[in-house]
């Protein structure tokens, strides 16, 4: 059962991303990339994640303007991926890019008060 909901999330994945990139024209919505899917294990809910190229505002449009065609992406989707019942679909973004970038930040800082401690010595 487990597989199948693994297939079942990467086939929503990658249909997502071509239906968010090709299909969709709302100016509001930037460069998005779905990153991850998750779906439960009676697959009646999809939790998409996504990531934004732009600022807090651009992002903020994005999710608006996606959660507004939401109807229109779940019906494509239960076009695309034979299944009973299309998963009722959210969009959030993912935590982890913006985890993984202040890690990186704070790594840098640490790096460049170790370099400006040895040209002191």
């Amino acid at each position: 059962m487990a597989h199948r909901v693994n297939r079942v999330g990467e086939q929503m994945k990658k249909e997502l991303g071509d239906i968010i990139g090709r299909k969709i024209k709302d100016p509001r919505i930037g460069f998005v990339t779905v990153t991850d899917v998750e779906v439960t294990g009676d697959l009646q809910q999809a939790k998409v994640f996504i990531s934004v190229l732009g600022d807090e505002e651009q992002k903020e449009n994005t999710l608006k303007a996606l959660a507004k065609a939401k109807g229109f992406i779940r019906t494509e989707i239960g076009q695309r991926i034979r299944l009973r019942k299309t998963p009722e679909i959210s969009f959030e973004f993912d935590p982890s890019l913006e985890y993984g970038n202040r890690i990186d930040t704070l790594l840098h800082q640490v790096h460049n008060n170790d370099d400006e401690k040895e040209r002191e010595n």
